[in-house]
């Protein structure tokens, strides 16, 4: 399958029973799911959104509503859905997903598993205000919470970035949950036990948000953990993957732990 503007497929696998599509976190971009596609093929193949306002998509201006960007995602999934899909996402991209779900749902597209990562659930408003920072203020934040985890350019650089940063950062901020039935896929949330942005309490509020059966996963790191785990990421998604129909995560799973080392 082709890649198109907003759906990018790095490592085609046309004999994959699923597909797994990948949403970046604010400021993010498809190619930071590149290692993750490769680790998976060929028996998932991974679609990775390209948001617009960065990379080759520089020149398009960054959405800053999460439920127009849902949509444009849901609309790009038109010629995907002859698989079985599994939705992941990663910070700003977990809440994506969780309305890229409930929109598929809506519609009578049924999806096999919802993987949240470093995200409070959507019954948690985001605190605001960092998409108003001046510039200098919010590539200290960008700094501050990639740590060391994940390196990032160098100033001149962050700053041709920044309008598709700060659209992200708003976008997520004044999102706000408008209730409504709960999904109908299971759910795993996984997050670095040292993230300063997500707590266990926030995590296991995502068990509101379905009724097809929610569990936790619990890695060394903090916010940007995915960036030095990949194997354990691949790991889940297999798991997933192949997991028999009806064997969802029971809501009273308690929370594992996956340590380094153990994939």
């Amino acid at each position: 399958m082709a890649s198109t503007d907003l759906i990018r497929c790095f490592h085609p696998a046309d004999r994959s029973a699923a597909r797994a599509l990948c949403l970046p976190h604010a400021g993010g971009s498809a190619s930071f799911f590149f290692a993750l596609s490769r680790s998976l093929s060929p028996e998932v193949e991974v679609l990775a959104a390209q948001y617009p306002g960065r990379q080759d998509r520089r020149h398009e201006a960054p959405l800053t509503d999460l439920g127009s960007l849902a949509d444009q995602v849901v609309s790009g999934l038109d010629d995907f859905l002859d698989r079985d899909l599994i939705v992941f996402g990663h910070s700003l991209g977990a809440t994506l997903g969780f309305e890229v779900v409930r929109r598929l749902e809506r519609v009578g597209v049924a999806v096999r598993h919802l993987i949240v990562s470093g995200r409070r659930a959507p019954s948690c408003p985001a605190d605001g205000g960092l998409h108003t920072l001046l510039d200098d203020a919010l590539i200290a934040e960008m700094r501050a919470l990639a740590g060391d985890e994940l390196p990032l350019p160098d100033d001149e650089m962050l700053q041709i970035a920044l309008p598709a940063v700060r659209a992200d950062y708003c976008a997520v901020e004044t999102y706000r949950y408008d209730g409504g039935p709960p999904i109908g896929c299971p759910v795993t949330a996984i997050y670095g036990e040292n993230d300063p942005r997500v707590t266990p309490a926030m995590v296991s509020r995502w068990a509101e948000h379905t009724v097809g059966g929610f569990r936790t996963v619990v890695v060394p790191g903090a916010h940007f953990y995915l960036a030095g785990q990949v194997d354990t990421v691949r790991s889940l998604v297999r798991a997933v993957a192949t997991e028999p129909a009806g064997d969802s995560p029971r809501a009273e799973v308690p929370a594992i732990r996956i340590d380094e080392g153990d994939t």
